[in-house]
C-alpha cells in the first residue's frame, strides 16, 4: 500500500522491498492491523511464513535451537 495505493495512510513511506526476496519470515505478535491500522499485503504474500510471537524472544529461541544442532 505504501508503494501502489494513493489513499492509504501509509502511500509514500519509505519501505524495504521484503516482497522482492525469495522467502520472507515475518514476525508479528497477532494477525492484527499494524500501527497505520491497515492490513500489511506481505503477510498474504505466498512466500511469507509467520512466527507468532515476541521478535526478540521468538529470535533468541531460534538462534539456540539452531546452535543446538
Amino acid at each position: 500500500a505504501a508503494r501502489s495505493t494513493p489513499g492509504s495512510p501509509i502511500y509514500g513511506m519509505p519501505i524495504l522491498d521484503a516482497d522482492q526476496a525469495n522467502a520472507i519470515v515475518f514476525l508479528k505478535r497477532s494477525l492484527r492491523p499494524g500501527f497505520a491500522g491497515i492490513d500489511n499485503e506481505l503477510l498474504h504474500d505466498p512466500k511469507t511464513t509467520l512466527l507468532f510471537g515476541d521478535a526478540k524472544d521468538s529470535l533468541t529461541s531460534l538462534t539456540a535451537a539452531l546452535k543446538a544442532l
